[in-house]
């Protein structure tokens, strides 16, 4: 049966006839409103720091709990894996395949951090792409003593860098971060979005801190 406007669908529950246009909008309208039931909350480092993310996109530690750089998106992306998206900056923390963290201007896989409550009731994060080759041993997200960001495979889960408390302060409706959006703005702007440029400027940093960034400092 066809309708003035194309072929028709008939709907299982109602078996109402559904016009293909209509349909179609639906679909998309469906997929452009938010979805997914997150949280805007602030992490609590067992360290004694909120972490932050800046305006300018560089991440560390900061110990005034009323900033808006200590406000994050945790964006649920997959079964017990989130993304962290800075609610000021508005960018995403990711870790590279050197175990550095950073920050992007689109989600892609590199977003993507495993959430895991650890035995003492603190929550750990690590990253859902990479770990270590041999042991296969997890690249987690940490500040040291001084707030500053670790190196993903110099944190040790059973640390205290490694440690966060999330303190909630509201619940709410996300789109889903997604790859095809990754892929339009490559086509637009014909660059890679991977690091942008205070993420480049923040993985300069974290290299120059390398040898200060021990396990001692995790203790």
């Amino acid at each position: 049966m066809m309708s003035s406007k194309g072929a028709v669908f008939f709907d299982a529950c109602s078996y109402s006839i559904i016009d293909a246009s209509c349909w179609t909008f639906c679909r998309e309208q469906r997929w452009t409103e938010p979805q997914l039931k997150g949280i805007v909350t602030r992490l609590f480092s067992e360290q004694g720091f909120f972490l932050q993310m800046q305006p300018d996109g560089t991440i560390n530690g900061n110990k005034d709990e009323n900033s808006d750089n200590t406000l994050f998106n945790l964006i649920p992306v997959g079964l017990r894996v989130v993304a962290m998206q800075g609610v000021k900056a508005g960018l995403y923390v990711a870790m590279n395949a050197e175990g550095f963290l950073y920050t992007s201007d689109v989600f892609t896989a590199e977003c993507k951090f495993k959430e895991s409550v650890f035995e003492n009731y603190y929550v750990i994060y690590s990253s859902t792409q990479y770990r270590q080759h041999e042991s296969g041993r997890a690249w987690f997200l940490g500040l040291n003593k001084d707030g500053a960001l670790m190196k993903g495979n110099r944190v040790k889960k059973t640390k205290p860098c490694s440690h966060f408390v999330p303190r909630p302060i509201e619940v709410c409706m996300y789109k889903e971060p997604s790859l095809h959006e990754l892929e339009e703005k490559l086509l637009k702007s014909s660059r890679s979005p991977t690091i942008n440029s205070e993420g480049r400027r923040a993985i300069k940093e974290q290299e120059e801190q390398q040898e200060e960034c021990t396990d001692r400092e995790g203790s």
